[in-house]
Order: structure tokens, then sequence, then C-alpha cells
């Protein structure tokens, strides 16, 4: 009984449960969706920040992704992510490499072992 109490418990927080289906709350799903599905450099805008954001471009067109890549240049944000050394490369809202360039095909890696 206490296993089928947890599954209505998350099912009951789920913006769609059986018949209330709310177009508001699917819209902020998606949107969440869409904010934590891209690719960000974290760096203050360097020589190394702008050869990640090189590499991870070449990667993800060769991959043939479509995704926005963002640089955050903010350092209360970097910091937000857990990040002391930058260039830092964040897929999907996870800091997958931070304190180095990156070359295309480690990227690419990245993206096929992530995505």
């Amino acid at each position: 009984m206490a296993l089928l109490g947890n599954k209505n418990k998350k099912a009951a927080t789920s913006p769609c449960y059986g018949d209330n289906c709310e177009e508001e709350s699917m819209a902020k799903v998606e949107s969440a969706k869409i904010e934590n599905a891209r690719v960000k450099i974290l760096g203050s805008g360097c020589a190394k920040c702008n050869q990640l954001e090189a590499s991870a471009r070449a990667a993800l067109e060769q991959l043939g992704m479509e995704t926005a890549i963002e640089h955050v240049t903010d350092f209360s944000k970097i910091a937000a992510y857990g990040v002391m050394s930058t260039p830092a490369l964040v897929i999907d809202g996870k800091v997958v490499s931070y304190g180095k360039v990156l070359k295309t095909k480690d990227v690419v890696k990245i993206l096929q072992k992530v995505r």
C-alpha cells in the first residue's frame, strides 16, 4: 500500500494527471524543458571561452543537433553551477567539463553520451 501511496503522490503533482491537463501547466513544463535543454559556456568571455564555444558549435553541427549556445559571463550565475574554474561546458543543465578547452571530438563524445 505504501508503494501505491507514493505513486499517487507523484502523479498528483504532475502537470497532467488523468483528465486534468491544463494548457498553462503544460506550457510551463515545456518552457522548463527548453530552458534546460541547451548548451551553455560559462566564462568571462576570454579567448579560451571562445575556443570552447567554437568547439561546441562545431560538434553540434557535426551531429546535426539544433540547439542554441548561451555564453554566461555573470560570475554569480557561474558560481551557482558550482564552477570555480572556467571555461566550463554545461549541457542540459549539467556541468560536463570545466577548467579546460575541449576539442570538437571531445565535445562530440560528451554530447553523444549525455543526449
